[in-house]
């Protein structure tokens, strides 16, 4: 049966009505029911679902825990439900426009995550997409309402997010988006005339309405939209809450951001010395760029590749370090659909686990894939990194509330964790091979580098003086990419992916070395108070049982381990 108690009631009343106003969420989240039904994005909408955090704040304010089960539910349901009401009180959602996790992205990515085996299945697609022109009239009219008030997303958000709906219409010469899922249906061999027929019609009014929504973007909203990037240390301070769980130093973290990115530049050229020896790090890298031996041609070989090394790692790891429950051995390698930000991404299981967790890697029109930084990438989105710590929690239907297994999560636990994942598997000796650790060691490089772009241009900052990049002048988004590909030696056409999520996503970037810092100090913290009686796999599981929360709240929790 499980924990029951007034505060879980309340969480699982709080979910089932989140999911009914916002059935994309909803199935984003792995909630099962709501994926006949598509959001409302008008300005209503979200203000119906900011007083439905605000009812159920007061409701848990009436309710005494029960327990520490009823008291870590509790302080996470309270402290995520403020955040969004900050962040609806400051009128966020009617700037809602970026490259990676806005509803521009989501009224489409939702359907790359619904069943499509049997003619109900394909019914439900057929439902959803019907409703996609009217989802896309909803935000626009938030848009446009923010517009009016002077309130309007970035100029390269605008632009960006234009691009991506000509690869969602076709008009970059792509296969429309919405034809693409009818092919999918002929593909699939069902017979049902009827369906077949209606599921035409609604992906030609789905590819029109995002063409409209393109339009209005151009010939609109692009003459209102902020000329600068850079958001202002308030709405920064907000956002990097509501992203990370714990208000920041942000000067203190910047300056942290530029000295984690000495440490890890100079252990890069440690490992590159093992590669080739004598030679500079830019000619390793050009080296394991390039090295037909080093990478795999063909985008379903990498998939495979991708696949199997997954597979294994979950094998090798489970009853080892891990103990790892059966329906959460099963993840998904998958190739996302192109019109999409460049990063590589990770969605959860169902509830019930009959949609597997699933990596998601966007080719971006590659067809050669470099191995010496995917391994450390696949233990961050694979296991031990996202899908262990996610679809764990989910497998927790006996002991977590169903907020904390479905809506709970923060992107400062979440992405912390993760990246401390890729660590973790170093030093379980799994990037023996040098050309794996400077991969994991450039995804190190990468997250703190972010750390300093993202708060330097947000809050308009000075390269310090002492630097020998631009010294003592201002971040922007153009200087940020050449420094990124510089000190991460990720490829440019990335990066500007990369620094255009960074700017329309505020205080996301930095969650990710933010939140393996804390990690690393919980750790550190338990090994010196537990000293020889320490177990590192105990440590893990009682961590990772607690599920996803602030950063706050996990110091706390994880100094009671």
């Amino acid at each position: 049966m499980g924990h029951r108690s007034e505060v879980y009631e309340t969480a699982d009343r709080y979910v089932e009505r989140a999911a009914a106003l916002d059935p994309v969420g909803a199935t984003e989240a792995g909630i099962l029911g709501f994926d006949a039904e598509m959001t409302d994005y008008s300005p209503d909408a979200h203000a119906e679902r900011a007083e439905h955090d605000r009812a159920t704040l007061r409701a848990l304010q009436a309710v005494d825990p029960l327990d520490d089960r009823d008291r870590v539910a509790a302080e996470l349901v309270t402290e995520r439900l403020q955040v969004g009401i900050d962040r609806f009180e400051a009128r966020e959602h009617l700037r809602d426009l970026n490259v990676i996790a806005s509803p521009a992205q989501a009224v489409r990515d939702c359907f790359e995550l619904m069943p499509t085996d049997d003619v109900g299945d394909w019914e439900t697609v057929v439902a959803r997409m019907g409703m996609v022109p009217e989802a896309l009239s909803g935000y626009q009219a938030s848009l446009a309402s923010g517009a009016r008030q002077g309130i309007a997303a970035a100029r390269r958000q605008v632009e960006a997010v234009r691009e991506q709906v000509r690869t969602v219409v076709g008009d970059d010469g792509t296969r429309p988006y919405f034809l693409g899922l009818l092919d999918r249906f002929d593909r699939s061999g069902l017979h049902a005339p009827v369906l077949r027929a209606t599921l035409e019609e609604h992906a030609r009014r789905a590819t029109e309405a995002y063409a409209s929504f393109g339009r209005f973007l151009v010939d609109s909203y692009a003459r209102k939209a902020a000329a600068t990037d850079a958001v202002g240390e308030e709405r920064y301070a907000v956002a990097a809450r509501a992203f990370s769980g714990t208000d920041l130093d942000l000067r203190e973290t910047y300056l942290w951001g530029w000295d984690e990115l000495d440490r890890i530049t100079a252990e890069m050229a440690e490992v590159a010395e093992r590669i080739l020896p004598g030679r500079p790090i830019g000619e390793v890298i050009e080296l394991l760029e390039t090295d037909p031996s080093r990478a795999i041609e063909g985008v379903d070989r990498f998939r495979a590749w991708l696949q199997d090394l997954m597979d294994r790692t979950i094998a090798e790891l489970d009853g080892v370090h891990f103990d790892i429950p059966g329906p959460v051995k099963r993840v998904e390698a998958m190739i996302a659909p192109p019109g999409g930000a460049a990063a590589m991404y990770y969605t959860p299981p169902a509830e019930d686990f009959s949609r597997p967790g699933r990596t998601w890697y966007p080719t971006q029109g590659r067809t050669v894939f470099p191995l010496w930084g995917e391994v450390s990438t696949a233990y961050h989105e694979g296991v031990p990194g996202h899908h262990l710590q996610v679809a764990q929690v989910t497998w927790l239907a006996g002991e977590l509330s169903r907020y904390q297994r479905t809506m709970g999560w923060v992107s400062g636990h979440g992405e912390g964790w993760a990246l401390y994942a890729e660590r973790l598997m170093g030093e379980l000796g799994y990037l023996d091979d040098p050309d794996h650790e400077l991969g994991m060691l450039r995804a190190q490089a990468f997250r703190a580098a972010r750390v300093v772009v993202d708060i330097g241009i947000h809050l308009g900052l000075e390269i310090p003086t002492d630097r020998d990049y631009h010294p003592g002048e201002v971040w922007t988004a153009e200087l940020a990419v050449p420094f990124m590909a510089r000190r991460s030696h990720e490829p440019e056409a990335f990066l500007r992916s990369e620094v255009d999520r960074y700017c329309g996503w505020p205080g996301q970037a930095i969650s990710y070395k933010v939140g393996e810092r804390v990690w690393l100090e919980a750790r550190d913290d338990a090994r010196r108070r537990h000293g020889d009686a320490f177990d590192l796999k105990e440590f893990h599981r009682r961590a990772l049982d607690l599920g996803s929360m602030g950063l706050d709240q996990l110091r706390r929790e994880l100094a009671r381990i």
